[in-house]
């Protein structure tokens, strides 16, 4: 078995990674703490996630994706800031106890950090430090980035009349989750591809700067997100259940109304939720365009409280992840 710190040394630490001054790190991994230069002019964007075995993935997930997605849920937050995102810090609890030997150890540890650096490649985000140390499978992740002084995206900005609109489609994190329940393995499926390794829109974010009024990532489905961006604004909102952009393969893997479910309750989506000037929607849907990704309005902000569908559909029956509960109605 490895012990911590030749774990930490094997997999984990790249010093050639953080010392360039240009990444802003001026004492990376190896000491008790890590030091780290802002950009004059930017603001510092701090977030932390966690990721539990068996909560927020399977057990028997890919550790490339374990790995992965543990980076991505936290850089959604950034993304949903309007951040650039720059470093990371990461605490690993981990059960070595769970594999028959030393080999399965590795390939397992190999898999996951690859999928880890491999985004924060991807992100040009730079890991400069964190911990580890035994117990149940779990994962948490601090991530750091900058935004512009003044210039951040925040829940609290929308206003009765803005539109309310989603990057991408929605959906595809639970259907690729009732997939896997069901059996489905096929890492190439869409939908299990939208499941297993979520894409932070960190470039959306960046372009939706000073178009968007508010925004957040939809993490824990459509309504329930929109709930806390609702609140913060104090705005209420009416969606227009069929324009709704639902992910690839998602109305043929689970059928109109549990698609529709999926998309308004599901999570795990790791899309944008923002809400714009009408006068600013076909600006933002062509920086967007030029990332590849949609924007599509899907209602509409309204200075009477609560949420409403366009078409008086009942969506009381529509709720999103309860963390406590472990319920989603």
């Amino acid at each position: 078995m490895l012990a911590e710190f030749d774990l930490i040394r094997r997999y984990f630490m790249s010093p050639q990674e953080v010392t360039a001054a240009s990444n802003g790190v001026t004492l990376g991994s190896g000491d008790d703490a890590t030091l780290l230069t802002p950009t004059v002019g930017q603001q510092l964007t701090v977030s932390v996630d966690t990721s539990v075995v068996d909560v927020h993935f399977p057990r028997e997930a890919p550790a490339f994706a374990v790995g992965h997605r543990a980076l991505a849920v936290a850089l959604s937050d950034l993304a949903a800031m309007g951040a650039v995102s720059r470093w990371c810090l990461m605490a690993l609890t981990f059960d070595q106890r769970r594999f028959a030997d030393d080999q399965a150890t590795h390939a397992w540890l190999s898999d996951y950090s690859r999928g880890f650096r491999s985004l924060c490649q991807q992100h040009k985000t730079v890991l400069v430090g964190g911990d580890v140390t035994s117990g149940a499978l779990s994962i948490g992740v601090t991530v750091m980035g900058e935004v512009p002084i003044g210039d951040a995206l925040t829940r609290s900005g929308a206003k009765a009349g803005d539109l309310i609109a989603v990057t991408g489609a929605l959906g595809g994190g639970a259907g690729g989750l009732a997939l896997w329940q069901k059996g489905e393995r096929d890492e190439t499926h869409p939908l299990m591809r939208r499941y297993l390794l979520p894409e932070p829109r960190l470039a959306a974010g960046v372009a939706l700067r000073g178009l968007a009024t508010a925004a957040m990532d939809i993490s824990d489905g459509l309504l329930a997100d929109l709930a806390h961006l609702r609140e913060r604004s104090q705005v209420g909102a009416v969606i227009e259940l069929d324009s709704i952009p639902l992910a690839e393969g998602l109305l043929e893997a689970l059928g109109e109304e549990a698609a529709l479910a999926a998309a308004l309750s599901g999570g795990d989506d790791y899309e944008l939720l923002v809400t714009l000037n009408p006068n600013n929607l076909e600006k933002a849907q062509r920086r967007l365009v030029s990332l590849g990704l949609a924007l599509t309005v899907i209602g509409r902000c309204s200075e009477t409280l609560g949420v409403n569908a366009s078409d008086q559909r009942d969506l009381g029956n529509y709720a999103g992840w309860q963390h406590f509960s472990g319920e989603t109605p």
